[in-house]
């Protein structure tokens, strides 16, 4: 089966994307400040490697677990509207590039996947009802 990563175009295709994406990330007022101060070309570099792995690309990534990456983030107020607006913004940029709605799907299930992790708790369950 193919990956998610050679479906998208593979490296060009993820590089145009992030590069994309971090435009929209940093006119969106929801979300720009959390990159005040934050050198822009090295985090494009790691989220250019960690999208190539999660999307089944060469492991490449060398980044921080998911946790550690952005605990600093959370403690300035990142939250679930937050990881809403980097999906919405992934998503909108990868069907401009071409991309299926459900590839769109896909990536967004991925993202969804961490978010527990990027916020720093504890994942969420589903009660047993009886």
């Amino acid at each position: 089966m193919t990956s998610l990563y050679d479906q998208l175009g593979g490296e060009p295709a993820v590089s145009a994307a992030v590069e994309t994406f971090y435009r929209k990330m940093l006119s969106d007022e929801r979300v720009a400040r959390f990159f005040d101060h934050v050198d822009m070309d090295g985090q494009m570099a790691k989220q250019k490697g960690f999208l190539t792995m999660v999307l089944g690309g060469p492991n490449k990534y060398t980044g921080l677990d998911m946790r550690a990456g952005h605990k600093h983030l959370v403690a300035r107020g990142l939250n679930d509207l937050h990881v809403d607006v980097v999906i919405e913004h992934l998503g909108g940029t990868l069907l401009e590039m071409g991309a299926t709605p459900e590839q769109v799907t896909q990536v967004a299930a991925l993202a969804n996947s961490v978010r527990d992790d990027v916020l720093d708790r504890a994942p969420q369950t589903t009660p047993i009802k009886n």
